[in-house]
């Protein structure tokens, strides 16, 4: 398929109303974006508190686009790769948050039973059982393209129908990993999706002093593979290319790179200040803030009233917080225990509780909130 690309939309673009998207979708994007602030922020109280083990990675005017691409994946069948930071795309998959605080926590009751942190976990269903293949990231981060194509190419020789997600930052994409695994994704026609995040600073390297091409998505070109930019704080146009780009690989059309145009509103991690970043450049991202967006657009397009947006809010808080409390009364990993599982025989894969879509079933009246 020859490569194209489209130029993503400036700050006051607006995505036309996302095809086959109705009322409860649209909801539900919203209430996964809000969600995944609403985690992360108590995450960063926990950390402050002293209960978090290591470092603490936000996604701050990125949980729409974690959220819309991997909302564009089929959760009972498709496989999902993200970075730390795409919290949002674990969300939408269908992990409950609870699996996150133990993680965050080092936790005996998490998925790596204390032996790894954050989104450091697979979840890998028993054979015969729906849900989708969940891969964390490992440190050199292009790897995991390798590791996705590896995925998908065994999902296309048996017949599974099977699509990969995977995420890829943009100081990731001038890795050699990176492009071995992409050539070998075009090469074969892998039913594989990479979003790849223009994030701006990659730590604190611009991403000018990374690429001499002006757009993240003309990594794709070299390969021959399909790929667009997208303005990533629109939820909507964010979602329709990935869907675009999953319908694609599910249809033997082969890989695709979806370029998110974002910034990272943090620093690399708690302990980045930012200081590198012009002020004038946070400000301008500020205003493009993913979730008032997707928010404005729900109220214009008359999906909700501002009293339902409200009840999710407070929904997604409460929740947040509910589950923040379990973790934190659960034990701490057993040093007893270091070794079991690392090794075969005895390897223990592992495995986290996935959740249900909230249902959103109000009739929408400006009295009544969601329920």
């Amino acid at each position: 398929m020859k490569a194209t690309s489209r130029q993503a939309p400036g700050p006051a673009g607006q995505a036309e109303p996302a095809a086959g998207l109705g009322r409860q979708q649209r909801l539900e994007l919203y209430y996964y974006a809000r969600l995944t602030r609403d985690v992360e922020e108590r995450v960063s109280v926990l950390h402050r508190q002293g209960k978090v083990i290591g470092a603490v990675y936000r996604s701050l005017g990125q949980e729409g686009e974690s959220v819309a691409t991997a909302y564009a994946l089929d959760r009972r069948t498709d496989a999902l790769s993200p970075l730390t930071r795409n919290l949002g795309a674990l969300m939408a998959i269908g992990v409950r948050p609870l699996e996150m605080y133990r993680q965050y926590m080092g936790k005996a009751t998490s998925a790596a039973r204390g032996r790894d942190l954050s989104n450091h976990f697979a979840h890998l269903p028993a054979p015969g059982e729906a849900g989708p293949v969940i891969v964390g990231p490992v440190s050199p981060l292009g790897d995991m393209l390798a590791v996705m194509g590896g995925i998908t190419l065994a999902a296309k020789l048996t017949g599974r129908p099977l699509v990969g997600m995977v995420y890829i930052g943009d100081g990731g994409t001038s890795t050699g990993v990176f492009h071995e695994a992409m050539n070998f994704a075009a090469v074969k026609r892998l039913p594989m999706v990479v979003i790849a995040e223009d994030n701006k600073f990659a730590y604190s390297t611009p991403v000018r002093d990374q690429m001499a091409i002006d757009r993240i998505d003309r990594r794709a070109e070299a390969y021959g593979m399909p790929h667009e930019l997208v303005d990533g704080n629109d939820m909507l146009a964010v979602y329709e290319a990935a869907k675009r780009a999953v319908d694609r690989a599910r249809e033997g059309g082969g890989p695709t790179l979806v370029g998110i145009d974002t910034m990272r509103m943090k620093g690399h991690a708690a302990h980045d200040d930012m200081r590198y970043v012009e002020p004038a450049l946070v400000a301008e991202w500020t205003a493009r803030d993913p979730i008032a967006r997707c928010r404005q657009r729900l109220l214009d397009d008359g999906i909700a009233t501002a009293g339902e947006l409200d009840a999710i809010d407070a929904k997604t808080k409460a929740y947040a917080d509910t589950e923040a409390g379990i973790a934190d009364g659960e034990p701490a990993a057993d040093s007893e225990t270091v070794a079991r599982g690392l090794f075969a025989p005895g390897f223990v894969p592992t495995h986290v509780e996935l959740v249900a879509p909230p249902q959103f079933t109000t009739v929408q009246t400006k009295s009544q909130t969601i329920q």
